[in-house]
């Protein structure tokens, strides 16, 4: 059994925090977790969103376990969530699982540069509710049987695959950046790597493929 050591109860919480969100979305989530050093990163990829979720926790000390000085396992989200102890600020690291396909592909670790453009934080919630709202107001104005799940997923589909101004970056996801309890505090900041657009703040990041790069830049590790 390997219990991870976090660097507090805040640490310990936030990662319980967005395990919770995931299995909000998929019960049967699996999350990939990666450790060296002290820090550790967890991703999940919500299906709702079609984004790859990525949350860093701070360890209290460096890994290791035995002569392993790093971990890379895909496990359960619920059994990580339910290993979680926030009081005594660890968690145990729940048996591999066979990992969804984007598992195995993951953003670079290194490369990132600044785009410009991205609107503050109040203006990208703002984005999301008014896109909320357009997707509320154009299914309720369909007939009863024009209501299929073709017409809303085509609709979410054109919605969601919108870009924030100039960036690239598709609106759904910072609407994931949202559900997910990231788009707080300060400003988020957008990095590029390769064909990658990376959403980051200071409680987490989504990372998403540019539409038209093909297979450029893949991570598979």
């Amino acid at each position: 059994m390997t219990v991870l050591h976090l660097a507090d109860e805040g640490e310990a919480a936030d990662l319980a925090a967005f395990l919770s969100r995931l299995l909000h979305y998929d019960r049967s989530a699996a999350v990939r977790m990666q450790a060296a050093g002290t820090a550790l990163a967890v991703f999940g990829r919500p299906p709702s969103f079609e984004v790859l979720a990525i949350r860093a926790v701070r360890l209290a000390k460096p890994y290791e376990n035995g002569l392993d000085v790093t971990l890379d396992i895909t496990v359960s989200a619920g059994e990580l969530l339910e290993s979680v102890d926030e009081a005594a600020g660890t968690a145990v690291v729940p048996g591999a699982v066979t990992g969804p396909p984007w598992a195995g592909v993951l953003p670079p670790r290194g490369g990132w540069t600044p785009v410009g453009g991205l609107p503050a934080a109040d203006a990208l919630r703002s984005l999301v509710a008014a896109s909320v709202a357009e997707f509320r107001s154009r299914t309720e104005a369909l007939a009863s049987e024009a209501r299929t799940r073709a017409e809303l997923d085509r609709i979410g589909r054109e919605i969601w695959s919108r870009t924030v101004r100039e960036t690239g970056l598709p609106v759904r996801a910072v609407h994931a950046a949202h559900a997910l309890g990231f788009l707080r505090g300060a400003d988020p900041v957008l990095l590029s790597a390769g064909a990658w657009l990376r959403l980051r703040t200071a409680y987490g990041s989504v990372a998403v493929r540019r539409a038209g790069l093909g297979a450029l830049d893949v991570s598979v590790r």
